[in-house]
């Protein structure tokens, strides 16, 4: 049965009500990237008296935000695909094998989602500064101690929720395939892996937003040759003035490879959360 029309028009207001909310910090953003910064340091007006382009042009000189775009990708892009290899294989064990301390591993990796994430931070660094000491190996400030870190953080949810996406996947499937001549392996790649596609897709999708927008961790463990965006738009802001329509216009270029990449993987990315999500 039809709901009734009151109830149906109830339900439009509060919809359009709720998207304007949720769309008046962009529209602020957008406005504010798009004025002269004398306009943006005053009053807040809602209609722009006049518009410029010349904050999406002088944000690249202001701050470094090449360099700090492309050590974003490296570690968001590193990070990704290490938490998906790990994760597939990590989470095919759980699903698909019995072995001594499963449960502890599966309690263990869920508890770690427990705990603030600051209070990883001293340990860390302290480990990093320990490890750069003794071996040489440089984690502390580099790229590849971010991304470490990163992993330390994506890397149990998406095992936890892969592993509830291969649960809903058939065991027969991968036994038909095995009985067919395939090893464990090739039937996690031929069978299971083209099954769990939409999981797959939505731990990248969350490791990547992870490692994208996190400020705390990247603030301590970079240095100024590989400081992230999330990190570079505080330069910005200095002891003279405050570049708010640079700052808006960069937080807006910044935002586009995650919102073009959730648009484009929405529908893996619904599936895969809902399927893991119900385990």
């Amino acid at each position: 049965m039809a709901p009734p029309r009151s109830f149906r028009w109830a339900r439009r207001v509060f919809l359009t009500l709720l998207t304007g909310f949720v769309l008046l910090p962009v529209y602020v953003m957008l406005s504010s990237s798009l004025k002269p910064l004398a306009d943006v340091s005053g009053k807040f007006r809602w209609v722009p008296s006049g518009l410029t382009v010349r904050p999406y042009i002088d944000m690249w000189s202001t701050v470094p935000l090449a360099r700090y775009f492309v050590n974003s990708l490296i570690v968001a892009g590193s990070a990704t695909v290490l938490s998906v290899v790990v994760a597939v294989f990590a989470a095919y064990a759980v699903s698909r094998y019995d072995f001594r301390g499963k449960r502890v591993f599966t309690v263990t990796v869920l508890s770690t989602q427990m705990f603030p994430g600051i209070l990883f931070l001293l340990p860390l660094f302290l480990l990093y500064v320990n490890i750069g000491n003794a071996t040489g190996i440089a984690l502390f400030g580099s790229r590849g101690g971010l991304i470490l870190t990163y992993l330390t953080f994506s890397l149990p949810f998406s095992i936890w929720m892969l592993t509830g996406y291969l649960d809903s996947v058939p065991r027969d499937l991968d036994e038909a395939a095995l009985v067919d001549g395939c090893g464990p392996l090739g039937a996690l790649f031929r069978i299971v892996v083209p099954a769990a596609i939409p999981g797959i897709v939505a731990v990248a999708v969350y490791a990547f937003m992870t490692a994208w927008g996190e400020v705390l961790f990247a603030s301590v463990m970079t240095n100024d040759t590989t400081r992230t965006l999330a990190v570079g738009l505080q330069g910005y802001s200095t002891l003279n003035d405050v570049y708010w329509n640079q700052i808006m216009a960069a937080s807006l270029v910044v935002s586009v490879p995650v919102v073009a990449g959730f648009l484009l993987l929405q529908r893996y990315l619904v599936a895969g959360l809902t399927a893991g999500a119900v385990k």
